[in-house]
């Protein structure tokens, strides 16, 4: 069996042709690429029960993944992260089937590691030597990591307002970090021109098409958990929107090759009040959404005035019946402390922006109390430690706890 059955690349716009072989970036017309696979003779020779002995890593899905020799792949054990059962935000919500999957539980402590891992170890196949690329913080850290890895050189380019944590992981991998006064927009144009003066391998957000492969595996591993029945709702924290693309990339390849049946989940993108291009385009019911001005967040890996793959987020939340939702910061810390204090999760403010829009589409009757909800957490919460303020009592050796209700 063949380590991988990719094909080619494609344009979702025009539909041109690319060759795999290559380094490609945008089509010709502007649009993403996406990465296509015979499905037909996956169909024929990758059976369910293939899995079961192998390694608990997203590489177990290799012949859905773009890497065609097994000696390019650069892996920090990424992949199979918890499906956890939330039982008491649940009930505290009304939503019985609610579950969690923890992102936070890979390397570098978000879900970025998919895209780094995937995406890293096909600019290694293509022969690669530097990167660059903007970031709210969470990628830079983690295509910097698996960059550092790989042997190749990094560029990475963040507003100096991103968390500083995710500023320390790029400065310690050795990448070559820099920081701008602006947004993630701003940073984009000044990794656009480097791409142009110096010829850098451009690894922006869809600016080359096998991050989203990565984050693919989220889909794959979620119908796999729920031993190839799906669930009903999927929410995910939309900034470049490339995880809720790839789940839905995902679930539609399960389907064609035949392991999964029925209606796909409802997909909702959760979006900031601060920053929310997607939810406007969704409510206006355009294809495309426009630059959101004065963009401002705690969740900051959302934000992101301008998605480049904004018409593939719109087509899966149209696809699936979903919805586009914007929930504000106030909401966001609050159930941050919720769900740590009923589950013992401490989330990032990302992931718990999907648990304020699972309560308020709950609220509005939008989910039924029999739907089986899955609300992503993106990462961990100890990757922004200013995100919360504790105030606590300052004991004298020799005092005693006073005991409350």
């Amino acid at each position: 069996m063949s380590f991988s059955y990719v094909t080619h690349l494609y344009c979702p716009k025009c539909d041109a042709h690319y060759d795999v072989n290559q380094a490609h970036h945008l089509c010709q017309c502007g649009s993403p690429l996406l990465v296509d696979y015979d499905l037909d003779a996956l169909s024929d020779n990758f059976k369910t029960t293939m899995l079961k002995e192998r390694k608990p890593t997203l590489w177990r899905y290799h012949e859905l993944l773009p890497v065609k020799r097994e000696k390019h792949v650069v892996s920090l054990g990424e992949g199979m992260t918890p499906l956890l059962s939330m039982p008491r935000i649940g009930e505290n919500m009304g939503i019985p089937h609610l579950y969690m999957k923890d992102e936070g539980m890979v390397p570098s402590g978000s879900f970025k590691a998919r895209g780094a891992a995937v995406g890293v170890s096909k600019a290694k196949e293509l022969g690669v030597e530097a990167i660059a690329m903007p970031t709210n913080g969470n990628a830079g850290a983690a295509w910097a990591l698996y960059a550092a890895r790989a042997g190749i050189k990094s560029y990475i380019v963040m507003p100096v307002s991103a968390p500083t944590i995710t500023r320390l992981e790029v400065a310690l991998s050795g990448a070559h970090l820099n920081l701008v006064d602006g947004l993630i927009s701003d940073a984009g144009r000044i990794v656009a021109q480097a791409v142009q003066d110096v010829g850098f391998y451009d690894a922006s957000t869809l600016k080359e098409p096998y991050r989203i492969e990565g984050k693919k595996t989220m889909g794959l591993e979620i119908a796999e958990q729920l031993d190839w029945q799906m669930p009903d709702v999927i929410l995910y924290p939309t900034g470049g929107g490339v995880g809720l693309i790839g789940i839905y990339k995902a679930l539609k390849e399960l389907m064609a090759m035949g392991w999964i049946e029925g209606p796909l989940p409802r997909l909702v993108a959760v979006q900031s009040t601060g920053c929310a291009p997607i939810v406007q385009a969704w409510e206006d019911k355009k294809e495309e959404s426009t630059f959101w001005t004065d963009a401002s967040t705690i969740a900051f890996g959302i934000n992101v005035p301008k998605a480049i793959g904004d018409f593939l987020v719109l087509e899966a939340i149209y696809e699936t019946d979903g919805c586009a939702m914007a929930v504000d910061d106030t909401a966001i810390v609050q159930e941050q402390q919720c769900i740590a204090s009923l589950e013992g999760a401490f989330i990032c403010p990302e992931g718990a922006a999907t648990f304020v829009a699972a309560r308020q589409l709950r609220e509005h009757g939008w989910i039924k109390d029999h739907d089986t909800v899955i609300a992503l957490n993106t990462g961990q919460g100890i990757k922004y430690p200013d995100t919360m303020q504790v105030e606590a009592p300052v004991l004298k050796p020799g005092d005693r706890l006073k005991l409350k209700n």
